[in-house]
């Protein structure tokens, strides 16, 4: 009988950014449930990261790091590998949003925009799987998974530095997928569209009803929803998905 027949991950170490709130918080916690020891990442929020760490027990820990800042990237693989010896799975979830429409009359603003939004959506993930995939090759194998979005894949009229660091990130994963799978290294990408998170919760306060109007499920996703296909790619379930992008949206978007 083969031995891919469930999400068991026991002995598997995974890192998972921006790990203290949302989607990555509930990522790490499942992902311990599936037996993984879980590195916690987290920048300012230590309080919450330790609050994660200590709900999962066991072998996870936190680990911080501004993981727009190439040095601390650096530092943060580093302290896994040391800690753990190793690094199976990577989980590029940490980004920023704010809005930045075409209209604004600050270009100082709109650059630091994007040189934020890209700074850590797109730059941080890609160092951060760069670093990551030296061990991988090591060990003889790994995955990384990034968390997309929608905004992806539709352009986005208020917030068009955060789907543009998206479409980078999407495009990230089908690169790595291509160039690194003789390494036997895997990649995969979520894209989740409007989901109940801290991030999120300003646009839906405002636009709740028209957002809902747009998901034939009729409701918002939960981090739930995500964190569960998040554990699916880390399993032996999708050790043949490569260069996968699943959307997680209620079928509010198609592409």
């Amino acid at each position: 009988m083969s031995s891919k027949t469930n999400l068991d991950l026991t002995g598997k170490v995974v890192l998972v950014t921006g790990a203290s709130r949302g989607i990555g918080r509930e990522a790490a916690i499942q992902l311990a449930r599936a037996g993984a020891t879980v590195a916690v990442n987290y920048w300012r929020s230590e309080a919450a990261a330790q609050e994660v760490v200590g709900q999962i027990g066991g072998t996870a820990f936190a680990v911080a790091a501004d993981v727009a800042q190439p040095g601390e990237v650096r530092s943060m693989i580093d302290r896994v590998i040391d800690r753990c010896g190793r690094i199976d799975v990577l989980v590029n979830n940490a980004a920023t949003f704010a809005m930045n429409p075409f209209d604004g009359d600050d270009y100082e603003l709109w650059q630091q925009g994007w040189q934020r939004t890209f700074a850590l959506n797109i730059f941080g993930a890609a160092n951060a799987a760069f670093l990551a995939m030296r061990a991988m090759r090591k060990q003889g194998g790994g995955k990384i998974i990034n968390v997309a979005s929608r905004a992806a894949f539709r352009g986005e009229t208020e917030f068009a530095d955060y789907g543009a660091s998206k479409a980078a990130l999407v495009n990230l994963t089908i690169s790595i997928a291509r160039a690194c799978a003789r390494d036997n290294i895997i990649s995969s990408c979520v894209a989740p569209g409007f989901i109940a998170t801290e991030m999120a919760q300003s646009e839906l306060d405002a636009h709740y009803e028209e957002i809902v109007n747009q998901i034939p499920l009729k409701r918002v996703g939960t981090v739930g929803d995500v964190a569960g296909v998040i554990v699916f790619l880390a399993s032996p379930l999708a050790d043949y998905l490569n260069g996968t992008i699943v959307d997680v949206n209620g079928g509010s978007w198609f592409h």
